[in-house]
């Protein structure tokens, strides 16, 4: 029989084992970037790409406000209902099922009850940061959505956000907040040491917006092809000299030279005597490493 305190932390922080959720999670990832994609082209960029992240709610991810002709309007994902719900600021609203069918068809009926309320936008409909991207109009390849495996994924990511937003008022700096991104599918939070970065002079778009500042950055995955479970990662950017051989925490922490980052594998967490906790010790040692490798301000390095 498992003891009490041990079931409400199995309950807390669930398992998600990457292969038994894939075709979910493919089909949610290409459902959410048609949402995003949306939020993209209704917004002015902004440093960082902050005008393009989901954020959490209480039933999921919301696109916040945004505005298209005379409506305001927002684009709510609940992963209890499993519906996603366009909501004006006059009371009108516009429910779209989540549910196994293929990513055209998801594509086409949102795009068809935004056009009936007045709200006319352009998006790209090619995937953003994906291998073979198959554009939203023709993909019938993604059809799974089983609603439990949606519905833990939400879930883990609403207790990994709080722990982020612990994480993030420890800073006195500049910061992003725990934003969920759609392209690369991940809860991150970024800390800035307010100093310019250079990037790379083949930098595509997205390369370039998101690294022309100094940061140290930590967030959460649930695994993709390259390394196929749900992991923490962290890294610093532009990488100093000595990141890779720096000492971080806790012990199931590594650096992984494959994908350049720290990883904290979250079965690991899942099973630790204190998951909180061990994803704050991560956090904080991942960016004591790389911001004092990158010789931030010492009043941004000290802990608020």
């Amino acid at each position: 029989m498992i003891a009490t305190g041990a079931a409400r932390q199995i309950a807390e922080w669930p398992e998600l084992p990457y292969d038994a959720w894939l075709p979910t999670l493919d089909t949610l990832h290409m459902n959410l970037q048609v949402i995003g994609k949306v939020r993209l082209a209704l917004t002015g960029r902004e440093p960082q790409w902050a005008n393009v992240p989901l954020y959490l709610t209480a039933r999921g991810l919301t696109t916040t406000p945004l505005w298209s002709g005379q409506s305001g309007f927002a684009i709510d994902v609940d992963l209890i209902d499993h519906e996603v719900i366009v909501a004006l600021n006059d009371g009108r609203r516009e429910r779209v099922a989540l549910r196994a069918r293929p990513v055209a068809e998801f594509y086409r009926e949102l795009m068809d009850r935004l056009s009936a309320l007045a709200i006319n936008v352009s998006i790209t409909t090619t995937p953003s940061e994906v291998e073979n991207p198959i554009p939203f109009p023709q993909d019938t390849v993604h059809a799974a959505y089983d609603p439990d495996w949606a519905h833990r994924f939400w879930r883990l990511l609403a207790r990994i956000d709080l722990v982020l937003k612990e994480h993030r008022g420890r800073f006195r700096g500049r910061t992003t907040p725990v934003s969920f991104w759609w392209g690369t599918f991940d809860l991150a939070l970024a800390r800035f040491s307010g100093r310019p970065a250079q990037p790379p002079p083949d930098a595509g778009l997205i390369r370039r917006v998101s690294g022309d500042a100094e940061q140290v950055c930590v967030g959460f995955w649930p695994g993709n092809a390259k390394f196929p479970e749900p992991a923490f990662f962290a890294y610093a950017y532009p990488m100093p000299d000595g990141l890779a051989d720096a000492a971080i925490h806790p012990d199931a922490a590594r650096w992984n030279p494959s994908l350049g980052e720290f990883i904290l594998p979250y079965e690991a967490v899942r099973r630790s005597r204190d998951p909180r906790q061990a994803i704050l010790d991560f956090a904080e040692s991942t960016f004591q490493a790389g911001a004092s490798l990158q010789r931030w301000e010492p009043t941004l390095v000290t802990p608020y």
